[in-house]
């Protein structure tokens, strides 16, 4: 493994664990040129191929799952560990129903459904590049039912304290 501060590739493993309920090891490394540590994951790839709008086939990616949330959620109260948690749920979500092949667009309608319980605004950025807005009238058609399940929450919480 190369060091990923000087590129030398002499270096020796400190620690390994196993993470992510036994789905990746994670080695602790320490570089025998440089002496500054770094930490590698190892995971099995390949063994679910997603199938993109154009019909091409690419290997399963947690990584790429967790950049789209990450740029879903830019600039909102949302922790790196919050959307860590989201992308391995949705894999988890993932590769429990799914054997060998799933499609880009399952997994962009997941995404969507996970991104709306923790963060609207960030649940539309993602619909709005998944599903290519291109003018207001998408964005009012995706808010409107959102908003109607929130008026009827709003109206319940007001008639319940009414009754008291």
């Amino acid at each position: 493994m190369r060091c990923p501060y000087c590129y030398s590739d002499n270096d020796g493993v400190r620690d390994s664990r196993i993470v992510e309920d036994g789905k990746a090891i994670r080695r602790r490394r320490f570089c025998n040129h440089c002496r500054r540590r770094f930490t590698t994951y190892e995971r099995v790839e390949g063994l679910l191929q997603v199938r993109k709008r154009d019909q091409t086939h690419q290997d399963f990616s947690r990584v790429k799952i967790e950049r789209g949330l990450r740029a879903a959620c830019w600039k909102r109260k949302i922790e790196a560990e919050e959307i860590q948690k989201l992308a391995a749920e949705i894999e988890a979500h993932i590769l429990d129903n799914y054997e060998k092949e799933v499609t880009s667009e399952e997994i962009g309608n997941l995404c969507m459904e996970f991104l709306r319980d923790v963060d609207q605004v960030a649940f539309v950025r993602f619909a709005s590049v998944y599903r290519s807005f291109s003018d207001a009238q998408d964005f009012v058609d995706e808010l409107t039912p959102i908003l109607k399940i929130k008026a009827k929450a709003k109206k319940k919480k007001t008639s319940k304290e009414l009754d008291s």
